[in-house]
């Protein structure tokens, strides 16, 4: 009996970005990476699937993009609307009318989610804090897809809204950017062995309550009360708002770190830069998002990483949820480690089932394109 499920040939795929300035830098967020990435991956298939990157904003792609065109062949929305198979609305937005215009064709349109939309809205709503534009949530997807990091707290959100079932899809990361910007610093951006004291970074993006300062900056604490010797320093980045807030400064300034001016508030850095600079252990703390891109860069560079993230345990010196004492003795051992060259092959071997050259990815977007297109399989 043959599959209901078709194996379908190459396709022509569009991935969608907003930009919202020339020249925009590839490190202000994970957008453009997600998309680059995704790209990647579907180029990778066997299947010969011709894969672009497209714009959906009026600024201009002529100059100053942050990746390779020759690589991820760019264009506008317009451009191409009218002759892809399937576009996938990642970054921008798309109107109803876009999603008609695509699908009067044939094509399939998919919404790819890589954010926690359902903590952003609530926050927004609660604060007034503007994330935006007006909320779009269309009804006229083929597909909603979601990496498995942002799917517990938004996906029945997202399924309700866009009246579309959602489908779990793997998280896929290219290192290609970042050992290219590491080409430039210290040591290529890999950590380098250190005698005495290390410095600890704290890199959370501090925008939301997802990915906050605050937990890892105690964990650092309790470390610092067990053993001083171990820690040189402690950096904390993405504070320029911070440290000039009452709450804020009312809370840390009780802390040991503080008082004895080992804790550095610093203001925001790309990440890779920081790492060769000014670290030799980063300590995380994530509530509802445990996997990104901060996460797999520290790990291919070679740095440890002590972290609370469940969907990488086989990563640097994980702990649990909010036990700063468990995570304090994660980063105790974090600090003895001697050897960067096997900590880096380590993490590195761990990380490799997320890279979008990875053959268990490209087959797994291949069986999702199938479904999508035949109506019936797991990318509907």
């Amino acid at each position: 009996m043959k599959s209901a499920q078709t194996t379908v040939p190459g396709l022509r795929i569009g991935i969608t970005v907003g930009l919202r300035e020339e020249n925009e830098g590839l490190w202000i967020n994970g957008i453009k990476q997600n998309a680059l990435s995704l790209a990647a991956v579907l180029q990778n298939s066997l299947r010969g699937h011709e894969v672009c990157i497209v714009n959906t904003t009026a600024v201009s792609i002529d100059a100053g993009l942050a990746w390779d065109r020759q690589q991820f062949p760019t264009y506008t929305l317009d451009d191409v609307v009218d002759s892809l198979d399937v576009l996938i609305a990642l970054g921008g937005a798309l109107t109803a009318a876009t999603i008609r215009r695509v699908q009067s064709h044939g094509g399939k349109v998919v919404g790819y989610k890589c954010g926690v939309e359902y903590i952003m809205s609530m926050q927004a709503a609660i604060f007034e804090r503007a994330i935006g534009g007006t909320p779009a949530y269309p009804a006229d997807y083929d597909a909603i897809w979601a990496i498995p990091q942002v799917a517990p707290s938004s996906a029945a959100f997202w399924q309700v809204l866009h009246r579309v079932p959602v489908t779990v899809v793997p998280f896929v990361w290219d290192p290609r950017w970042l050992e290219s910007m590491a080409q430039t610093l210290p040591g290529k951006g890999l950590r380098q062995p250190r005698n005495g004291p290390r410095r600890v970074t704290i890199s959370e993006p501090n925008h939301d309550v997802v990915k906050f300062c605050l937990y890892p900056l105690m964990i650092a604490e309790l470390a610092w009360r067990q053993r001083p010797d171990l820690i040189e320093l402690v950096s904390v980045t993405n504070t320029a708002r911070l440290r000039h807030n009452a709450e804020f400064i009312g809370v840390v300034q009780h802390l040991d770190l503080v008082r004895q001016h080992r804790a550095f508030f610093e203001d925001r850095f790309p990440t890779a830069w920081f790492l060769a600079h000014h670290t030799d252990v980063v300590v995380s703390h994530q509530w509802e998002n445990p996997l990104n891109y901060a996460y797999l860069e520290t790990a291919w560079l070679g740095y440890p990483l002590v972290h609370n993230a469940p969907l990488i345990p086989d990563i640097g010196h994980p702990y649990e949820g909010f036990d700063v004492e468990q995570g304090a003795r994660q980063l105790i051992e974090a600090l003895q480690d001697d050897d960067p060259q096997a900590c880096r092959e380590r993490q590195r071997a761990a990380v490799r089932r997320y890279l979008a050259s990875d053959t268990g990815n490209i087959e797994a977007y291949d069986r999702l394109l199938d479904g999508l297109s035949s109506g019936t399989g797991p990318g509907r």
